[in-house]
């Protein structure tokens, strides 16, 4: 039995597919099969069940998977005490960020890791919440930013900001001239949204939660739309096609200091108190050894300029990451 073997059935399990696993793998198809039935042939059992292009895992498999999950995280550790005994700061750290933040946040967090951390460059990885969380659980990422709330524990978490969020609407509609708004406001409005998987969504539907009710199929359809990114809804909220509720990073320029007025232009108007925001954290695996590297990333993030946040300190001058509320 070899870590490599065990990398492969965690792959394909991930994948359930041998193909794809194998290009995750960057080895060839034939190589990951040999490997993966000279360790069932070891081990006398069948771990995955093959049938045409389908894979699915067997229940001891399944045990097999999650324990050979925790070897791969255990062996990434000795690796990691090893390069802490030299200097915690020195090698890449393999970060995640979800798809909301990333654009927004990371130019600036990565020239500032490159001025006070050049040993520690960052490998960086856009994905979806739930990818993400699975990812640090699999040990292929030591740090994800996200937004809470997510349904993972068993990570340490450490505050970053929270984020206000701002109604965009297109040049001229009747939103446009009167600032603040309250979230009843927009409920009649068609509501350009991001698809299912982005954890913001799910944050524009607790501001507005009468657009939940709107599925493929119903008439509601014709008053919710869905957009790829944040970027695309913006442009289609500057064509006119609807409005939008954006996380404050999003909007270029101050809201009130606005460009011009005109046609393909978009106003960004903010919301009556109490203003609906998301608190955008860090979080990493509790067995990831390097916490002196999370503490310098955690601190380039409050040392980055983020307009219109509010930055959240650490309890104390030590980093000291609290346990996500239940």
């Amino acid at each position: 039995m070899t870590l490599t073997e065990l990398r492969y059935i965690v792959a394909v399990s991930r994948e359930l597919h041998f193909g794809r696993a194998a290009e995750a793998c960057f080895v060839s198809q034939p190589t990951l099969s040999v490997a993966i039935k000279k360790l069932e042939d070891e081990l006398d059992v069948r771990i995955f069940e093959r049938g045409g292009n389908e894979v699915s895992i067997t229940p001891i498999g399944q045990e097999i998977i999650e324990q050979a999950q925790r070897v791969l995280e255990q062996s990434a550790s000795i690796k990691e005490i090893a390069k802490r005994g030299k200097d915690p700061l020195a090698g890449p750290l393999r970060l995640g960020v979800i798809y909301t933040v990333a654009p927004y946040l990371l130019p600036p967090l990565v020239k500032r890791v490159i001025q006070v951390t050049p040993q520690m460059p960052l490998l960086l990885q856009e994905q979806l919440t739930v990818k993400l969380l699975e990812m640090l659980r699999n040990g292929e990422l030591d740090a994800a930013i996200l937004a809470e709330p997510f349904p993972d524990h068993g990570l340490a978490i450490a505050p970053l900001y929270d984020e206000p969020f701002l109604v965009a609407v297109p040049h001229g509609h009747r939103l446009s001239r009167c600032a603040p708004v309250r979230s009843e406001a927009i409920k009649d409005e068609t509501m350009l949204l991001l698809g299912t998987g982005h954890c913001f969504r799910d944050h524009v539907l607790e501001v507005c939660p009468e657009f939940a009710r709107f599925s493929p199929g119903s008439d509601g359809i014709r008053k919710s739309f869905e957009g790829s990114s944040l970027e695309t809804i913006k442009h289609m909220v500057a064509s006119g096609m609807g409005i939008t509720i954006l996380p404050r990073m999003s909007v270029p320029f101050e809201p009130g200091n606005a460009p011009p007025d005109g046609p393909g232009q978009i106003c960004y108007v903010p919301f009556c108190d109490p203003v609906p925001s998301r608190r955008v954290v860090l979080a990493w695996r509790k067995s990831f050894t390097r916490t002196e590297a999370i503490e310098a990333l955690r601190r380039a993030v409050l040392d980055c300029e983020l307009p219109g946040v509010v930055k959240l300190e650490a309890a104390t001058t030590g980093l000291e990451p609290h346990a996500q509320a239940a």
